[in-house]
């Protein structure tokens, strides 16, 4: 059967505390992100793989992926708060209403704000730029969707994120 659009409204909140530094944007979440509320949660997404890789820990579980988000200073939130979409997909996204990304701001030390995929940059690009002021780093997408993009190709590209935390941590 077809997936037919539907209004999504965003079930969780931000994860982040007042030492986050960098805060990493996606669209909205997953069918299967919302039913875990939590961030990247389907199988086969390869955010968590990249962030393994790039740390050099194992982040099989919630847990541990929380631990890492504290120990690097990342915060997650997607860009939209409500949307028609049509299962998972950014293409179909329409009747757009966004996070209060500004708010979040004010309540942590984040210098950098990334985008992951290309319809999170052009939302945050539209709807959220204004009100920050605040440039996104665009970065690819880590969905299974994105296969032109390998792990190690998605893993440099998703290094400077780190480069960007030892530039104002260490």
């Amino acid at each position: 059967m077809r997936a037919q659009p539907e209004r999504v409204t965003h079930t969780f909140g931000p994860f982040f505390d007042r030492d986050s530094q960098i805060l990493i944007l996606g669209s909205m979440p997953s069918r299967a992100s919302r039913q875990q509320a939590f961030y990247y949660a389907h199988p086969r997404n390869r955010f968590w793989p990249v962030m393994a890789c790039l740390c050099g820990q194992p982040l099989d579980t919630l847990a541990q992926r929380k631990a890492f988000l504290h120990q690097f200073h990342f915060a997650l939130w997607d860009v939209i708060n409500s949307c028609i979409i049509t299962g998972s997909s950014d293409a179909s996204i329409r009747d757009v209403r966004v996070n209060d990304v500004k708010s979040l701001l004010g309540q942590t030390s984040v210098h950098t704000i990334a985008t992951t995929g290309a319809a999170a940059y052009r939302l945050y690009q539209q709807y959220l730029l204004p009100a920050t002021g605040v440039e996104a780093l665009a970065l690819p997408s880590t969905s299974p969707a994105n296969a032109a993009w390998s792990l190690s190709r998605l893993s440099e590209a998703y290094a400077v994120l780190f480069e960007k935390l030892r530039k104002e941590v260490f």
